[in-house]
């Protein structure tokens, strides 16, 4: 069902663009083929390695299957609204207008060019994006403090080791005072992906550099990936916490496991476990991969959560069911009471949707400064 879902936007395609246009049936033909083909990207992917989430073909292929799968899914929604608009048409006075082919070849044009822009943007490392947060309480030895927040770096045959050695390479030069790394670090087995994770072993920051899982490290291996995560000088905070200072100050940095932890046999996420024993009064950083359950943070008296997952909805339009998905949560900061939750766009994202038209990639360095 699953990739037949996936093929119904080629099937429109064809029937509605490809088919009326004035061409040779054995082009049209061959055509149709290799757009159904494309369409099931993710079952080549789950013949490669067993997962739609770990496809294991050289970058290249992987490149050109996300653009022609995002060229389909754009046209196929072009093409939707010229339907829509010429279906309306009908029931108007002296309706009955006809979609002229030559929009059809404009429609096509510009959904392959848009289609390569997106994949240009997801698979670039990303810029730095600033953001200052403002938290109640904050002692005065941690204002101007700054972290580095990476997020849903999904190392994999997309994005490999050449790339998260450049992430590291911009992520160390800005020195910042502490690295989080909040989820989906991964897309594959250890054995696939340990030199594409390698370089993470090189992030550094006076505080140290945390991480907690996301929902696909429970697709893979999660008890080897954790043991590995520690292995690479990277602590792991699995719904518990660790104590920064400044002097006589304090601020909690919590972690959390991922919501879907459960279902995979795993501990549950679980924020009362990860801020028991934490200093009473001292302002909390919570690290959770979904933003979905932030109101229940900001509840527990949490100063500032720090997410992922959505990868900013990744597309304009896209972006807004996405939200829905996740209690009105995509991108950027959003003020609960007097708690801040910001949601990282990502650093990477998913290889099996590898397109961004709209919210960026984002290296995002967070300075906390005390609330007046």
């Amino acid at each position: 069902m699953f990739h037949l879902i996936f093929g119904l936007p080629s099937i429109y395609v064809i029937t509605r663009v490809l088919w009326p246009l004035p061409w040779p049936f054995a082009l049209r033909a061959a055509i149709a083929v290799l757009l159904l083909i494309a369409s099931q990207y993710h079952l080549w992917s789950r013949l490669s390695s067993g997962s739609v989430f770990a496809p294991e073909f050289p970058r290249g292929l992987i490149v050109l299957f996300n653009w022609a799968f995002g060229a389909i899914f754009l046209v196929a929604a072009m093409q939707l609204a010229l339907d829509v608009v010429a279906l309306a048409s009908r029931v108007m006075p002296g309706g009955s207008w006809a979609i002229p082919i030559g929009w059809r070849y404009a429609e096509a044009v510009l959904a392959m060019i848009l289609s390569a822009v997106a994949v240009q943007q997801a698979v670039r490392v990303p810029p730095l994006k600033d953001v200052t947060v403002e938290i109640e309480g904050l002692p005065a030895g941690f204002d101007g403090y700054t972290l580095l927040q990476l997020t849903d770096l999904h190392l994999s045959r997309l994005f490999p080791a050449t790339w998260a050695r450049e992430v590291v390479a911009r992520s160390n030069a800005l020195g910042v005072d502490l690295v989080v790394v909040t989820g989906d670090l991964i897309d594959g087995s250890l054995a696939s992906r340990r030199a594409d994770v390698e370089p993470l072993r090189g992030l550094h920051a006076p505080d140290g550099v945390w991480v907690i899982p996301g929902n696909h490290e429970y697709f893979f291996e999660y008890a080897a990936w954790m043991r590995h995560y520690a292995d690479l000088d990277m602590g792991v905070l699995e719904s518990r916490h660790t104590v920064l200072r400044r002097g006589e100050g304090a601020v909690v940095l919590a972690g959390v496991t991922d919501l879907s932890a459960a279902h995979s046999g795993q501990p549950a996420h679980d924020l009362n476990a990860a801020l028991a024993g934490a200093p009473l009064g001292a302002p909390v950083v919570l690290l959770d991969h979904q933003p979905r359950d932030a109101a229940k943070a900001a509840k527990a008296g949490v100063g500032l959560q720090l997410s992922g997952h959505t990868h900013g909805g990744m597309i304009w339009g896209l972006d807004r069911l996405v939200a829905w998905a996740n209690n009105g949560f995509v991108s950027g900061a959003y003020p609960l009471g007097s708690m801040t939750l910001y949601v990282n766009n990502g650093t990477g994202l998913w290889p099996g949707f590898a397109l961004r038209l709209g919210p960026p990639s984002e290296l995002t360095r967070i300075t906390l400064r005390a609330k007046p």
